[in-house]
């Protein structure tokens, strides 16, 4: 296995996978009951259901509502999989209503850009000499639900410095991650 796919968490998984039983693990990827999905299907699958019970979740829809609101969307639901996914809601949905709450309090927005000058204060209304640097920063920061934010922070080459030094600090957490 390639160093990428380690850091990834895909030993992780497959320790889980290891856990099943032949037969639950047949049953898990649906070779046993005789369906047989492709790749893509599969994948659309996993995705039709992890953006039901995420849209679920931020609904606060209880078991009975999810099967409604699924009935709503198709008649072609056979009751025996609104039964299962009822089930499923009720006994983890409120996991994901918790991941997220959590999420919710940590999104923060993503830095796409950053600009900065020097300037040099000379005067202002209230002192006539100034005669000090500073530095002006503009910071465009993608919030995310998708709007773009701008920030302009003035500091001082002391303040700067500081700004600096933290950031470089910041992306060699970062690269360790």
């Amino acid at each position: 296995m390639p160093a990428g796919e380690e850091s990834c968490g895909i030993s992780n998984i497959v320790e889980t996978i290891c856990r099943l039983s032949p037969d639950l693990l047949a049953e898990v990827t649906l070779q046993r009951t005789g369906v047989r999905l492709d790749h893509e299907a599969l994948h659309n699958v996993i995705r039709f259901l992890l953006l039901t019970f995420r849209s679920a979740g931020k609904r606060n829809l209880s078991g009975d509502d999810l099967v409604s609101w699924l009935e709503e969307g198709s008649n072609k639901w056979p009751k025996g999989c609104l039964q299962v996914l009822h089930r499923l809601w009720s006994e983890h949905g409120a996991l994901v209503h918790a991941q997220q709450d959590v999420q919710a309090v940590l999104s923060i927005g993503q830095l796409v850009e950053m600009q900065w000058k020097l300037g040099m204060a000379v005067s202002s209304d209230t002192c006539r000499s100034l005669n000090s640097p500073y530095v002006c920063l503009l910071l465009k920061i993608v919030e995310p639900s998708g709007q773009i934010l701008q920030r302009s922070l003035e500091m001082t080459i002391a303040q700067f410095q500081n700004f600096h030094k933290q950031f470089k600090e910041m992306a060699a957490v970062m690269e360790t991650v």
